[in-house]
């Protein structure tokens, strides 16, 4: 028997920390609930048109995405806590902001995988705004890499958020071969 249920919830819903900078160049972070990938090379956020990162990202035209790690669960929760109208998060935090060499945003280096975005397209949706990033490049720490030089995705220990229970989660251990298993079937 199945239940149904009126409040959607996407599992795994990974927590994402985008930072930008204001017109003056003065870093911001926010927690961002509503993103992911939609393609490739692009990503896309939906934020609301009250907060600083939105007015940061029309003024700019970038803006770089983070996956918040375990490590750093307390600074991505705060990011999502407070309003950089009316402090700077970055600083409270903690946390280093270095400008991106392919965008003008600022890195949070303290993330160990981020994506560096030029945005593509923006629009008006129920109440907030889409914005489409293309990934003009993607950074990781050393210390998050296998030995075939790739993202390993145990190291990096990235933070997924379940909605319904408000908790933040570890992505689990590697259980099968992508484009391999299903062959079974074949």
């Amino acid at each position: 028997m199945r239940k149904n249920f009126s409040d959607v919830a996407f599992y795994p819903q990974p927590v994402l920390v985008i930072a930008t900078y204001d017109e003056n160049d003065v870093p911001n972070a926010m927690n961002v609930a509503w993103g992911g990938l939609c393609g490739s090379k692009y990503v896309d956020i939906n934020i609301s048109r009250g907060h600083k990162s939105t007015e940061n990202i029309l003024l700019k035209k970038a803006f770089t995405m983070s996956f918040a790690d375990q490590a750093h669960l307390v600074e991505a929760d705060y990011f999502g806590l407070v309003s950089g109208h009316k402090e700077n998060k970055i600083e409270k935090a903690g946390m280093h902001a270095v400008k991106s060499e392919f965008v003008d945003a600022p890195i949070l280096e303290e993330f160990p995988l981020t994506l560096e975005c030029r945005v593509v397209e923006m629009v008006d949706t129920y109440g907030g705004l889409r914005v489409v990033g293309e990934v003009m490049n993607m950074s990781a720490d050393e210390s998050i890499l296998g030995e075939d030089g790739l993202v390993d995705a145990g190291k990096l220990q990235p933070l997924a958020y379940d909605r319904a229970r408000k908790d933040y989660r570890l992505l689990g251990d590697v259980v099968g071969k992508a484009y391999s298993d299903g062959k079974k079937l074949i």
